[in-house]
């Protein structure tokens, strides 16, 4: 019976949590991202402070020179964005030029009652300006949080020490192990912030310089939105390359076009997630891939995008806290790395290497 109260106390806790996250998301969002960059920025924010700057002056230049560096990005980028949705209506008649050849071509193949030559689906007609409006409508309206998150940022660097007292006092019992935790999970942030920072411009520069080469017009919008949307594992990726392969193949006469960034894509991410990320990011957010794939999953229905990204470091902490704890810490190595993988017979790649080694040693 006790342990049935406890699952239902479990249960209720979680369901509670998940509705306040869900219908606070306004909040915790920006907040959230705050409390990220505060930790990513600290290290800037130190080195100014100890060149004799006061602590809000240092917090304030750190903000500053990383909002110009992002703003020259982001300028660069609607630049080029502003271009594309000028041609969009260009490239739905492409399309629909391209779908009516298409078709007739397969109605001299299969037959005419197949398909209706003169019935043909205006597939991209979401292209138009007017269904393009609001949808930026709909995104600025979700941006304008953007503007909290500097403000955030400052106020928990500014009150560094204050939450340090706070987290002293409320942890009279056992203040090194919180004082730990916290240490711990700043260094999880950190490391999974400018890590995946390095990863995205090094994808970006990958992909800009195929782009390049195949003369897209607009090389440096799919590079850097093929990156960004690399920050989430797995579904990022697919999402970024489908829109690219679509744009080259709406926009050359050829199959192999498509064909060869589909080759030149995966090719790319395989190189980042078993070289780059290892190297750049290291193994500070220890996270087997199920449940990042749930942390995915979970972060995308509470907060949207914010939450397909966040929620990754956000688990990686949460596997922190269960370490810590005598009870919890099982539930800490299921999210953990450390899989064991007991095989029923020896794999190829086993036999394989062992055969080499075997004729390596009669040499």
């Amino acid at each position: 019976m006790k342990r049935i109260q406890q699952t239902a106390y479990f249960l209720i806790v979680l369901v509670l949590g998940a509705l306040v996250l869900k219908e606070g998301s306004f909040i915790f969002i920006p907040l959230v991202w705050g409390i990220f960059f505060a930790f990513a920025l600290y290290p800037l924010a130190h080195w100014f402070e100890q060149k004799s700057f006061s602590r809000g002056l240092a917090i304030f230049a750190s903000i500053l020179l990383v909002t110009l560096i992002a703003s020259a990005v982001f300028y660069i980028l609607l630049n080029q964005m502003m271009g594309l949705i000028k041609e969009i209506p260009e490239i739905g008649e492409n399309v629909n030029e391209k779908l009516g050849r298409y078709f007739d071509e397969m109605s001299l193949l299969l037959g005419e009652d197949v398909f209706d030559p003169d019935h043909k689906a205006d597939v991209f007609s979401f292209f138009y300006p007017e269904d393009i409006n609001q949808t930026l409508f709909t995104t600025g309206k979700s941006l304008t949080l953007i503007g909290i998150i500097p403000l955030y940022t400052f106020l928990m660097l500014y009150y560094k020490d204050f939450f340090s007292e706070f987290l002293v006092r409320i942890s009279s019992k056992n203040q090194e192990e919180v004082i730990h935790w916290v240490g711990d999970s700043g260094k999880v942030i950190q490391s999974y912030l400018a890590g995946m920072i390095r990863v995205t411009g090094i994808v970006s520069v990958l992909a800009g310089i195929f782009f390049y080469l195949i003369g897209v017009e607009y090389f440096i919008l799919f590079a850097a939105f093929i990156a960004i949307m690399n920050l989430i594992p797995y579904v990022g990726v697919f999402i970024s390359s489908v829109f690219a392969i679509l744009y080259v193949f709406l926009t050359t006469d050829s199959f192999f076009y498509p064909f060869i960034t589909f080759l030149t894509l995966w090719g790319i991410q395989l190189f980042e997630n078993n070289i780059i990320t290892p190297i750049v990011v290291g193994s500070k957010v220890k996270v087997n891939a199920l449940a990042v794939i749930l942390a995915i999953l979970a972060g995308g229905w509470l907060w949207g995008i914010s939450g397909m990204v966040l929620f990754i470091p956000l688990t990686g902490i949460l596997k922190i806290t269960l370490d810590r704890s005598n009870q919890l810490s099982p539930f800490g190595y299921l999210l953990g790395d450390d899989v064991p993988v007991t095989e029923a017979s020896e794999n190829f790649w086993k036999v394989l290497k062992r055969r080499m080694a075997s004729g390596k040693n009669r040499k």
